[in-house]
C-alpha cells in the first residue's frame, strides 16, 4: 500500500526528462508511487501523456498516468484536438478527460464558451468511458445543471474540492461514482468549510491530491508544491475524520484505482 496523488501538473518538457526522474524518485521516497498528471490544454495534455509513457517505459519507482482536457480558463482555444488524442488512448496511459469545467472567479474565458467546452468534454468522457475531472469555482449551480443535462459519467472526480458541506452533499448525490478530491487547502487555517466537506465525505468517496506545483500544504505553503506532499494532505484528512493515517492511505489508494482504472 502507498499513496496516489490523484491530480498534479508535472511541468517538465522533453528537454527535462532527468528532472522528471528526480521528481518521481522524490515522490517514491515519500511513499507516493502513483500519480495522475492532468492536462489543461493541448500542449499540457500531450506532455502528460509523454510523462506517463516515460514512467512506464523506464519502470520508474513512481508511475504516472495522464488525463487530457481543456481548462475553463482556456476555453476560447477550442477543443478540436481532444478527440484525436483520445483515439490513441489504447496506446497510451490516458485515464481521464479534464480538467474541465467552469471558473467564474477569474472569468478568463467567456462564460458561455466555458459552458460549451465543459459540456463537450462531458460527452467525450461518456464516449470513451474515461473518468471526468472537474474544475469548478464559484459556479456550482451551472456545474450541476450541465451535468444534469449531459449526464454524470460513471467515474467523476471533483478536483481540488473547494466547497463546503452543502456543495459536498450535492456533488455526492449526483451518482455513486462521484468522488471528491481534497488538496493542500484542507490544511489552511481559514479553510474550515473545506474541512467540513472532508469530514462529511465518506472514506470510500474521497481522494487526495497536490495540484502541484500549486497549493502546497502547511508547512510548505507559499512554496512550489510536489507530489511527495500528498502525504501531508492525507494526514490532515485523517485528523479531520478522526481516523489513523493508514486508513486514509488505504482508502484513497483503492478509490484512485476505482476512479481512474489504475492497477490495485
Amino acid at each position: 500500500m502507498a499513496w496516489t496523488d490523484s491530480h498534479c501538473h508535472l511541468e517538465y518538457g522533453p528537454e527535462a526528462t532527468g528532472q522528471l526522474g528526480v521528481e518521481l524518485r522524490h515522490a517514491a521516497a515519500a511513499g507516493v508511487t502513483r500519480m495522475v498528471d492532468v492536462g489543461t490544454d493541448e500542449q499540457r495534455s500531450s506532455l502528460a501523456i509523454e510523462h506517463a509513457n516515460t514512467s512506464y517505459e523506464s519502470d520508474a519507482p513512481a508511475q504516472v498516468w495522464a488525463t487530457v482536457g481543456l481548462h475553463p480558463h482556456d476555453s476560447e482555444q477550442g477543443w478540436e484536438w481532444l478527440e484525436p488524442l483520445l483515439e490513441d488512448a489504447q496506446h497510451t496511459r490516458i485515464v481521464g478527460v479534464g480538467e474541465c469545467g467552469l471558473d467564474y472567479h477569474y472569468d478568463h474565458s467567456p462564460r458561455d464558451q466555458q459552458r460549451t467546452a465543459f459540456a463537450a468534454q462531458i460527452r467525450l468522457a461518456h464516449q470513451y468511458g474515461l473518468a471526468l475531472v472537474i474544475h469548478t469555482r464559484e459556479a456550482w449551480d451551472d456545474t450541476f445543471a450541465i451535468l444534469g443535462t449531459e449526464g454524470v459519467p460513471g467515474r467523476t472526480v471533483f478536483h481540488c474540492f473547494t466547497g463546503g458541506a452543502h456543495e459536498a452533499e450535492r456533488a455526492l448525490a449526483l451518482a455513486e461514482g462521484v468522488m471528491l478530491s481534497f488538496s493542500g487547502i484542507v490544511t489552511f487555517k481559514t479553510a474550515q468549510e473545506n474541512r467540513d466537506a472532508a469530514q462529511l465525505c465518506p472514506l470510500d468517496r474521497l481522494l487526495v491530491e497536490t495540484d502541484s506545483p500549486y497549493l502546497a500544504p502547511v508547512p510548505h505553503r507559499g512554496r512550489p508544491n510536489a507530489p511527495a506532499n500528498v502525504t501531508l494532505v492525507g494526514a490532515a484528512i485523517a485528523v479531520v475524520k478522526a481516523v489513523d493515517v493508514a486508513t486514509v492511505e488505504a482508502a484513497t489508494w483503492a478509490n484512485a484505482a476505482k476512479a481512474f482504472g489504475l492497477p490495485g
